[in-house]
């Protein structure tokens, strides 16, 4: 599975891009925050951000939903236009 950040998400984390492959696959969109959460304080704050938004698949969902090994699941802040 292969989660992506964008925008400011991913300047606050200084990462684009990681990967949950075998035994560490999270199961749902919950274990998987959960496992991010637990990497350090820093993502911890940027996944308990209220309006953060998340896409699997290229599909922005909400609430908790199924992964799989081959979902794309991304995180970014909320887009505005002009």
């Amino acid at each position: 599975m292969k989660v992506l950040f964008f925008a400011s998400v991913r300047e606050r984390l200084g990462s684009g891009e990681c990967e949950f492959t075998g035994a560490a696959l999270p199961p749902d969109l919950d274990t998987l925050r959960g496992a991010l959460a637990a990497r350090s304080d820093v993502y911890r704050e940027v996944l308990a951000q209220p309006n953060l938004l998340c896409a699997v698949n290229q599909i922005v969902v909400h609430g908790n939903v199924a992964l799989g090994p081959d979902d794309e699941v991304a995180f970014f802040p909320p887009v505005t236009g002009g």
